[in-house]
């Protein structure tokens, strides 16, 4: 068995990453409340993660590893106060513009505001597991708790 060439290599970063990026989307979303502020931690979660390619060990969960890129990089940046702002576009996020004989639309905004209220720590554990499908062990690795935390942290 030969060992794949650079440009295998580069086609599957790239065929993986793309994949990721809607759930990366979603996660981001989840963790800035700001479209503008996802769409930037996304961007910038991908070129860290080409960057450090060398670093993912192959047969490993590609997925888990990028979202611990952007884990990362979000509270990095919170860190320093790198720019907490509120889009106009999300001012109006908690008012429904629909009828309310709308019954779906109202349920997902009354949905949409309790999620937004839950603490981060359990938004982000929604996002991993439920969303996107990752595994308790996975999830607990990129926020660096125990399994049993992350379970409990879906369960409630």
């Amino acid at each position: 068995m030969s060992q794949p060439t650079f440009d295998e290599m580069a086609a599957e970063m790239r065929t993986a990453l793309l994949e990721a990026v809607p759930h990366l989307r979603a996660f981001a979303r989840s963790l800035t409340r700001n479209r503008d502020q996802a769409d930037d931690l996304v961007n910038d979660t991908i070129v860290r993660a080409i960057a450090a390619s060398n670093q993912f060990t192959p047969g490993t969960n590609f997925r888990a590893w990028v979202f611990t890129i952007l884990r990362n990089l979000f509270y990095n940046q919170g860190r320093r106060g790198a720019g907490r702002f509120t889009s106009i576009d999300e001012v109006f996020v908690d008012e429904p513009a629909e009828l309310a004989s709308q019954e779906a639309s109202l349920e997902f905004c009354d949905f949409r505001r309790a999620f937004w209220q839950l603490p981060e720590h359990h938004r982000e554990a929604l996002i991993l597991v439920g969303a996107s499908g990752l595994n308790y062990e996975d999830a607990a690795k990129i926020c660096g708790c125990q399994v049993g935390t992350m379970k409990s942290r879906v369960s409630r």
